[in-house]
């Protein structure tokens, strides 16, 4: 490897940086297509509701990569690795953060998505575009496909977890943990998308770690596009729980890293406003964010794939 340091790519969905923003964000979302006045509405009141005009959205993501090159300076020494952004829907775009480690002088580099689970949809749409625009920039890069069961992910899910039956009475006697994620299109199964199995294999583990023996998991989300999404939605769950006799439930979204548009709305506003109205107390755990183990997890993963990266870049 050359002597410049390992550049890490951290690839996030993106978020608008201002209400301004939305309309643009949404069109890039639905490829270049602008959004109809009434879903712009739609999208905009549901980032106002959560943020009332401000956007702390952006900074969850800004503040996860500095506490990650933090990290990465502790475990391999400063100025080994250097990261940079790259998010999906917004500036800097996945391209843009390939193009600044090139214009740095960058040669080796790890790409990583602020997601544990791989989907070809999701975390491998991200990897293509970026792999894409390193071979143009001639950068080798290795990827991180998922950190699923990464000990350190479980570890931090775990205590928080507990921390969020320790809300009920009654602990896990009283609330029922209801493990969620972003749901895909369903034609993901017919291909043998690995997406389904590893959130559940997720869950597993972080119900075993927290002694949970009352789960159920979820998908939340779903977009609007006419064809079938996977489900049970996390609404149409709480209405089955609800006529089951549950009344407390934890919402774990293991699917998700941070505070952000599908958790601040669609848990904590729409989901439990639906959930109060059928009698259930809904209560959600805190988000992973900077967590200093899920820092961990990742730089693990990164520190893992960089040992890979002239075998990957010559099996590539």
């Amino acid at each position: 490897m050359s002597a410049n340091p390992i550049g890490v790519l951290v690839m996030s969905y993106g978020t608008p940086e201002s209400l301004e923003g939305v309309e643009a964000y949404y069109t890039h979302i639905r490829r270049g297509h602008p959004p109809t006045a009434e879903q712009l509405e739609d999208l905009t009141s549901r980032y106002r509701s959560i943020v009332g005009g401000v956007f702390p959205l952006r900074e969850n993501t800004n503040r996860q990569v500095a506490a990650l090159q933090r990290t990465l300076d502790e475990l391999a020494g400063a100025g080994t690795y250097r990261c940079y952004q790259g998010l999906r829907h917004a500036s800097p775009f996945i391209e843009d953060g390939v193009a600044s480690m090139a214009a740095d002088g960058i040669r080796d580099a790890v790409a990583i998505v602020l997601t544990p689970q791989y989907s070809s949809m999701s975390v491998g749409g991200y990897m293509k575009r970026a792999k894409e625009e390193a071979e143009k920039q001639g950068i080798r890069m290795a990827t991180v496909e998922s950190y699923h069961l990464h000990p350190e992910l479980i570890s931090a899910l775990e205590k928080r977890v507990r921390n969020g039956l320790a809300k009920f009475d009654g602990g896990e006697d009283e609330a029922l943990v209801l493990f969620s994620a972003h749901s895909l299109p369903a034609r993901v199964v017919e291909i043998g998308d690995p997406y389904p199995e590893q959130l559940l294999e997720t869950s597993r583990a972080v119900a075993q770690a927290a002694g949970v023996g009352r789960w159920k998991f979820t998908w939340q989300s779903a977009g609007q596009t006419g064809q079938p999404w996977l489900g049970p939605d996390i609404l149409e769950t709480l209405d089955t729980l609800a006529k089951e006799g549950t009344r407390a439930v934890l919402v774990t979204p293991v699917g998700f890293v941070s505070d952000h548009l599908e958790v601040l709305y669609d848990i904590d506003l729409e989901a439990r406003k639906f959930a109060e109205e059928r009698g259930i107390r809904l209560e959600r755990i805190e988000m992973l964010n900077d967590d200093p183990q899920y820092m961990k997890a990742l730089a693990d993963s990164i520190l893992e794939a960089a040992e890979t990266i002239g075998s990957e870049a010559t099996a590539g």
